[in-house]
């Protein structure tokens, strides 16, 4: 259910990859979540960097939420890049996954085609 890749590079680097990335493949990055700031504004001390970025295809979207929009809990998808053992990892959840969870079998096709795209991205970010 949970993909990771790892890069070499830091999380800054891979995150202005994967920017990139989203777009190159007509998605959309609707909102970067920054945990490590997001968590010191409240006060709680979290050093490790951990971005999670919120990426859409508004098409692919209506699709899904015109079958059944209680889909809409588990959208948009996410990828998070963070460190990890020296590392920085790349992660998402499989959206076929998630959308199996929906009892909803006609939007297989549509989860298997933003997931391949979603994995193309990360490689590309990983990689490029």
């Amino acid at each position: 259910m949970l993909v990771k890749l790892s890069t070499n590079k830091t999380v800054s680097e891979a995150a202005a990859a994967l920017q990139a990335a989203v777009q190159a493949h007509h998605f959309g990055v609707m909102q970067v979540h920054n945990l490590q700031e997001t968590m010191m504004k409240k006060g709680v001390d979290f050093e490790r960097a951990c971005l999670i970025f919120e990426v859409c295809q508004p098409q692919q979207a209506k699709k899904v939420l015109e079958q059944n929009m209680s889909v809409s809990t588990a959208l948009p998808c996410r990828i998070s890049i963070y460190e990890e053992g020296g590392k920085t990892i790349l992660a998402t959840l499989k959206p076929t996954m998630l959308l199996a969870m929906f009892n909803s079998p006609q939007l297989k096709d549509v989860a298997q085609e933003v997931e391949d795209t979603i994995l193309k991205i990360m490689n590309e970010a990983a990689s490029s």
